[in-house]
């Protein structure tokens, strides 16, 4: 008899302990963010703040309103329905240069450059024009877009530094 009371003493401290090591192996917190938004497509979340690395770039390449390399980025729209409105059009807005107001003016240590946001054709998109009209498909769908650094023109000086700029983008769906 007293064996048994021993072995479940003992049972039941070994229970004991391993809820005690189960309860404090580790914890953390999650959490969700996000909107709802009154459109006929979601914006994937990786499109909603994305960041496009332009590189490094030759000051000689903006020399006389030279351009650098065009660096690709997307707008991912998820789920999309189509039976009212058949088309989306894209506007970005930001702090425009100083030397051309339809470019993006960047901040830091650099100057005498900004950025140029296009289309897939190669067409500038000014700041705070819509794009045309680009016909959506139910489901998933993808806006794709270039921007590329350029210098200010021949009287510009290039500084060279480092360099951001930002650019806000609204959807209008028709």
């Amino acid at each position: 008899m007293k064996l048994n009371k021993i072995m479940l003493a003992t049972v039941l401290a070994f229970g004991v302990s391993s809820m005690a090591h189960a309860a404090d192996q580790g914890q953390g917190k999650v959490t969700f963010t996000g909107s709802i938004i009154d459109a006929p497509c979601s914006i994937a979340p990786e499109s909603v703040d994305q960041t496009v690395d332009m590189g490094q770039i030759s000051n000689v390449a903006l020399k006389n309103g030279g351009k650098s390399m065009p660096r690709q980025f997307e707008i991912k729209l998820e789920q999309c329905d189509t039976t009212t409105m058949k088309t989306v059009t894209t506007t970005f807005n930001g702090d425009s240069s100083s030397a051309n107001p339809d470019l993006l003016g960047i901040i830091g240590n650099a100057s005498g450059a900004s950025i140029a946001i296009t289309d897939m054709a190669s067409n500038l998109i000014k700041l705070g024009e819509a794009t045309p009209p680009q016909t959506l498909n139910d489901g998933n769908n993808t806006l794709r877009f270039a921007a590329y650094l350029q210098g200010d023109g021949a009287s510009a000086a290039i500084v060279p530094g480092d360099f951001t700029a930002i650019a806000d983008f609204k959807l209008a769906y028709q």
